[in-house]
């Protein structure tokens, strides 16, 4: 039977959804699944070359980078055979050096494992090499490397590889290129019936290959000119279906209900505003006017603030709290910390004066009660702060994960602002969304500034609102890295600057990655590859950390995003990272003996915590060391210094918000970045380029350049692996903007896709169970 409209043939829809084991073979499926996470005929075929070596080219070695597996395609120099006495007796060693022109490598081969490589790696040989680059007497070796010859002698399967272009793919130990080229081969045929997303009207428009023709193209190609269009139409397919999703969002929270909030005139945002010793920036003013216009709307408001660190986002988003409160409403801030949760009710507190005292003696006129809701609190303050919110006597309430348990119940939830997006999973915004009689309006905040095409991407369903002014009165800050190895004067004289900083009045922050007393390695920022997470990010520094995924059900304290992507190469690897009790211990018997030094991080009890940061900000303490529980939402202005130790296992975007905790008040900040960091090291040029800009919008370009895309779109949407193999969110903001156009129009007029099977049968395979959910649940 044909398929009629608005259907696709089930053996069509299944070609790429085939397990490798039916294809493969058992054996071969293992090792695929299990060295590059490949499981299905359409992951294989997903699964792009990194680059193509060119017939008669011979692949650049002189820049092979150390400790990398890499696949190269060169040529046998020479080759001898050495004969040496080991512990074992006598032995052999083949040495074979390789050369493409620009350098020279050598492989070497020992044991029982010389035999076949003497026979076949002859002077004059070309083959290709895979193996990890290693050093050796200052030479770089591959040793044992797997390789391949190209001979050409006629063989169909050799001649594929000696083809104009060979595809180098992304690879392992287990598993080299030329392995997973063989098996691209046995499935590539099944691609001819795979289904075609795009329509044909989009893809006709824009001169798109059609979806087989591009695989084909990407894996085989004939010319320099077959890549470029199949690259041209994948990253179509990427940045075209993954806009779908996200337009069909937009279109069903716009038929969802909600009570308009429409701000009262001679209410208490009038009363609050009318107290501000200070004036609002024109961005605070453009941006409370949006979310103003937005809140008075019928349907719920979907908005993500972005601004840069210090910007005044949350003065924006209580006017938009106290709004909501004046049409009759609550609102709740949800707060990845316990820390960040108590600053926030503490300054909003201080804001708000008697504003904020409803219901209590020397209330003002228009008050309500602003409360404070965390797992920790004693079982009285829980038991009142939960009937205050049920009665409706609290308008504001701000909170951990706690804030989202079944006991919790509002009276008429108007408004949820979730401060810090990133640190949450997606169960646990939805979870407090769920809580009022209509679905409540949603503000995300974020303090790491957003490239437009990441907005567009991974908070594609959310309108967007930057702020990029800051207040009158912020003061500069001053960057500069301290490479304590290579100068350790420069240390010690960051100490010295600490202490005239205190001299001076003023109060300073010194930051590790790791808490100390022994901690469980995976509450460490490691090394390279220490306590990698799904997604390739480094472990934090807090063992409690909530993390991307959902994680941990408790209160959680942070340490953000964690390292960059290839953190800490080139370290110490027996050096652990530094721990902020260890640290506090030497400052205070060393170079700042005599000044008051106190301790910060996510082990401690919460009122600990609370009390330290009190000290902190009442100046009775002069430095705090800390884990990175500092890094957003904290505000001292009397702190000016800012010390980082082991910076380089930081992110960029990380010591960027850290860095903003300095030069809040009207004295000029100081941070100073400690690395033992080799100055050629990629670790050492991150740090630079935080050093030489205060402009966080550059810095999130840079970190995002650094990272995967996967990092960027996998966790910020649900955690599991990224749909994006051939999209780079930087370079293709064109395409991107141009899917998002075309994407929205298709949903408006077909919202369910029953006029494009094809399309729907892709959005299905893009979004598992848990995707789907994220997608649906607004």
């Amino acid at each position: 039977m044909e398929a009629g409209p608005g259907r696709v043939r089930k053996e069509e829809a299944a070609v790429l959804s085939e397990p490798l084991r039916k294809v493969l073979g058992p054996a071969t499926a293992k090792v695929m699944a299990e060295a590059l996470d490949l499981h299905t005929v359409g992951d294989l075929l997903h699964h792009y070359p990194r680059r193509y070596a060119e017939r008669g080219e011979l692949t650049t070695l002189a820049d092979l980078p150390l400790d990398e597996h890499v696949t190269v395609v060169a040529q046998v120099a020479d080759a001898r055979l050495h004969t040496y006495n080991g512990p074992r007796g006598r032995g052999q060693r083949l040495e074979v050096t390789i050369t493409d022109g620009s350098g020279r490598v050598r492989l070497v081969f020992f044991g029982k494992g010389v035999h076949k490589p003497h026979k076949e790696l002859l002077p004059g040989t070309r083959a290709m090499f895979a193996g990890k680059v290693s050093l050796f007497n200052r030479r770089l070796q591959l040793a044992h490397p797997a390789y391949e010859p190209l001979r050409g002698d006629g063989d169909p399967a050799v001649d594929a590889w000696a083809g104009a272009l060979i595809p180098l793919y992304p690879a392992t130990t287990k598993l080299e290129s030329w392995k997973i080229a063989k098996a691209v081969d046995a499935v590539l045929p099944r691609v001819h019936d795979a289904v075609d997303p795009l329509p044909a009207a989009l893809r006709e428009g824009r001169g798109l290959a059609d979806l087989p023709d591009a695989i084909h193209r990407i894996h085989r190609p004939r010319t320099k000119a077959d890549i470029a269009a199949a690259r041209e139409r994948l990253k179509w397919d990427e940045a075209f279906v993954l806009q779908v999703a996200l337009a069909r969002r937009r279109y069903a929270d716009a038929q969802l209900p909600a009570v308009p909030r429409r701000p009262v005139p001679g209410g208490l945002l009038d009363a609050f505003d009318a107290r501000l010793p200070f004036t609002l920036t024109e961005g605070q003013r453009t941006v409370s006017q949006e979310i103003f216009d937005d809140l008075a709307t019928d349907h719920p408001m979907h908005r993500l603030l972005q601004g840069e660190v210090g910007s005044g986002k949350t003065m924006v988003a209580l006017r938009a709290m106290l709004a909501v409160v004046d049409a009759g409403g609550q609102a709740a801030m949800l707060a990845p910390t316990e820390v960040l949760a108590q600053q926030h009710h503490r300054s909003i507190t201080e804001m708000m004066g008697d504003l904020a005292q409803g219901g209590m003696l020397g209330g003002a006129e228009h008050a309500t009660k602003v409360v404070l809701l965390t797992g920790s609190m004693g079982a009285a303050a829980r038991r009142q702060a939960l009937l205050d919110l049920a009665t409706g006597e609290a308008g504001v309430v701000v909170g951990t994960h706690a804030l989202i348990e079944d006991k919790v119940r509002f009276h008429d939830l108007g408004l949820v602002v979730v401060d810090e997006q990133h640190r949450f999973g997606v169960e646990q915004r939805d979870a407090l969304r769920g809580k009022g009689k209509q679905p409540p309006h949603l503000l995300v905040m974020t303090a790491t500034p957003i490239p437009r095409t990441v907005a567009m991407t991974v908070f594609g369903d959310l309108e967007t609102s930057v702020l990029d002014q800051l207040p009158a009165g912020r003061s500069p800050i001053a960057t500069h890295v301290v490479p304590a190895r290579d100068k350790p004067h420069f240390l010690s004289r960051a100490w010295e600057r600490v202490r005239e900083e205190v001299e001076g009045g003023h109060q300073a922050y010194v930051v590790c990655p790791r808490i100390g007393d022994d901690e469980d390695e995976q509450g460490a920022t490691g090394g390279k590859g220490a306590g990698k997470s799904r997604g390739g990010r480094g472990a934090r520094a807090d063992a409690d950390t909530a993390g991307y995924g959902g994680g941990a059900g408790h209160d959680a304290e942070g340490a953000g995003d964690g390292p960059d992507e290839g953190a800490g190469d080139g370290a110490d690897e027996k050096r652990p990272p530094l721990a902020v009790t260890e640290v506090a211990e030497q400052l205070s018997r060393g170079p700042l003996a005599g000044l008051r030094v106190e301790v910060l991080h996510g082990r401690m009890h919460p009122d600990d915590k609370d009390a330290v940061m009190r000290r902190f900000a009442r100046g009775e303490a002069d430095v705090l060391v800390a884990t990175t529980v500092i890094e957003v939402g904290v505000n001292v202005p009397n702190a000016t210094a800012m010390v980082i130790m082991d910076a380089d296992r930081f992110g960029v975007s990380q010591l960027h918000q850290l860095r903003g905790r300095v030069g809040r008040g009207s004295a000029p900040g100081l941070c100073l970045l400690v690395t033992d960091m080799p100055e050629a090291t990629p670790a050492r040029q991150r740090l630079a380029a935080v050093a030489a800009t205060l402009d966080g919008f550059e810095l999130s370009r840079i970190d995002l350049e650094q990272r995967r895309e996967g990092d960027v779109l996998g966790q910020a949407q649900s955690g599991v692996r990224s749909s994006l193999r051939m999209l780079t969110v930087i370079e293709d903001e064109e395409v991107i903007a141009a899917a998002r156009a075309e994407a929205t129009a298709v949903v408006a007029d077909d919202p369910e896709l029953e006029r494009h099977p094809e399309l729907r049968t892709a959005l299905d395979a893009l979004l598992d169970a848990e995707r789907e959910r994220y997608l649906e649940k607004g």
